[in-house]
């Protein structure tokens, strides 16, 4: 499920756009094409049919054209390793002997998804030729190449079996497989900001900044919080009122409710939202960042945490234009965000809040920003005068998920120092929410929300995670395969 913006957030355009190189390698058995003619030309039309699907989904395509035996595999594998890829479809468009894989098995350390689309549902077997089954004839080599890869010590690729044409369910792997090669490939090249220290000594939050780049591949770019400083006192006046009509076309900003620290939107609130997200802006971009984690509190009734308290505007709609932003300094959070992002799910910070249990749900949400392409209708702006928990007072964001279903992504570490990714599917239903300024959905679960959040809580998981549209679980269980994390996925049966 990819995110449908609403008609403001639909201006919210990516600061990046998504991108990844993928690679399709087509593989058949040499002793067929002088016995056969005709039938490697068909062979290289099924591949560009398969070819036009990838391309399809907006990713760089490479194709290597048939590795047909040992020698050629060997010349193509040198190409595969030098060509940068994030992924590598290996088109099996009739039988092929493994050793036109293997080398190739034994060396590229990308994922690798094995493809067997045949161009008939069924063939005519009243008319049926030898020649017209080697036509179809792709899942045939699946279980050699499964055994050889397990044999040289390599993960068993995924697979992809169906037909060419009028196949949704093949059709939507190769979409999902395409976006993990985007999140892989935002995953190697990022570079996330690390701001400030962890909130008051939350110590599932704190994390290895080098096991980071070990596991996903980004850099950590530390940064300070002058380095925003100074572009909000630079910011002009032209800069900052753009930015406040911005603002002011993406949120609304009602009158408040029955909590005493709420009120409309004040020019001052709005004010310091515009300019800390001008300095926010030219900060990223001085810095080259994709991403950020951040967590400061300077002193109280000084500039500075005017600035570091109204960063909340700024960075949900950053977000939501593809720039995680992670109060509080949760790296993993923001990786976990980053990652959904790139899924194209949304990806908000979040946490659990209250159950209901009459109705037999838990609100999930957080204070502070979000990703706001996620947002039921227009979200909302409150001001707040100060910020539970935490120091300051300003403008705050709050709204309701879409409803539909949702997906939770939550990376913790283990006693060993490997990452973890708690993942879980569930339901946002709409449904009224406290208007506190804080963002909330009705988050429903199987089997019962106790029986679910018992089971959540039991993986031992950081207590944020990234909040998306779809049910995803599998997809991001996948993504955990290719970079050999473990995964769990919350049971949701009796």
């Amino acid at each position: 499920m990819t995110v449908e913006p609403t008609p403001a957030s639909a201006k919210l355009q990516r600061i990046k756009p998504l991108t990844s190189r993928v690679g399709i390698l087509g593989v058949g058995h040499a002793a067929y094409w002088p016995q056969f003619p005709g039938l490697l030309d068909q062979l290289f039309e099924k591949m560009t049919i398969f070819e036009q699907k990838v391309l399809n989904t907006g990713v760089e395509v490479i194709n290597f054209g048939m590795s047909d035996s040992a020698r050629k595999a060997y010349e193509l594998r040198d190409e595969i390793l030098a060509a940068g890829l994030d992924l590598l479809f290996v088109d099996m468009v009739t039988y092929a002997t493994s050793s036109t894989i293997a080398c190739i098995f034994q060396s590229v350390r990308i994922p690798i998804v094995l493809v067997a689309l045949q161009p008939q549902q069924a063939m005519d077997y009243e008319n049926a030729t030898t020649h017209i089954q080697l036509l179809n004839d792709d899942i045939c080599a699946l279980p050699e190449f499964a055994s050889v890869a397990a044999r040289l010590g390599r993960p068993v690729p995924p697979m992809i079996i169906g037909t060419l044409h009028d196949d949704p369910e093949a059709d939507a792997l190769i979409r999902d497989y395409c976006q993990i090669a985007n999140v892989l490939r935002s995953l190697k090249t990022a570079r996330i900001g690390q701001m400030g220290h962890v909130l008051e000594a939350m110590l599932d939050m704190h994390t290895d900044s080098t096991l980071l780049t070990a596991t996903f591949g980004c850099h950590l770019v530390q940064v300070e919080v002058d380095d925003i400083f100074r572009h909000y006192q630079a910011a002009g006046r032209e800069q900052i009122d753009a930015w406040k009509a911005e603002i002011l076309d993406f949120f609304d900003t009602p009158e408040p409710k029955v909590d005493p620290l709420t009120r409309k939107l004040t020019e001052e609130d709005l004010e310091q939202a515009a300019r800390a997200g001008v300095a926010l802006n030219e900060f990223i971009k001085e810095k080259q960042l994709d991403g950020l984690a951040y967590y400061y509190e300077a002193e109280p009734g000084s500039p500075m945490r005017t600035l570091v308290t109204n960063l909340i505007v700024g960075n949900s709609m950053l977000t939501g234009r593809g720039f995680p932003m992670c109060g509080e300094m949760d790296l993993k959070t923001c990786i976990a965000m980053l990652i959904m992002d790139r899924l194209e799910m949304g990806g908000s910070f979040a946490e659990f809040h209250p159950v209901d249990f009459r109705e037999g749900f838990v609100l999930v949400g957080h204070d502070g920003p979000h990703h706001i392409k996620i947002a039921e209708g227009k979200p909302i702006l409150r001001s707040l005068k100060k910020y539970h928990g935490k120091p300051g007072s300003g403008a705050s964001v709050e709204f309701q998920l879409k409803a539909g279903p949702i997906t939770m992504l939550g990376l913790t570490q283990k006693a060993d120092g490997k990452f973890k990714f708690v993942i879980a599917e569930g339901e946002s239903r709409e449904g009224p929410i406290p208007a506190t300024g804080n963002t909330n959905t009705r988050g429903f679960f199987e089997p019962d929300v106790r029986t679910f959040l018992k089971r959540w809580f039991s993986e031992g998981p950081t207590h944020h995670f990234a909040l998306g549209l779809g049910h995803r679980a599998e997809t991001i269980r996948t993504i955990g395969d290719f970079l050999g994390i473990e995964s769990v996925i919350i049971n949701t049966g009796l």
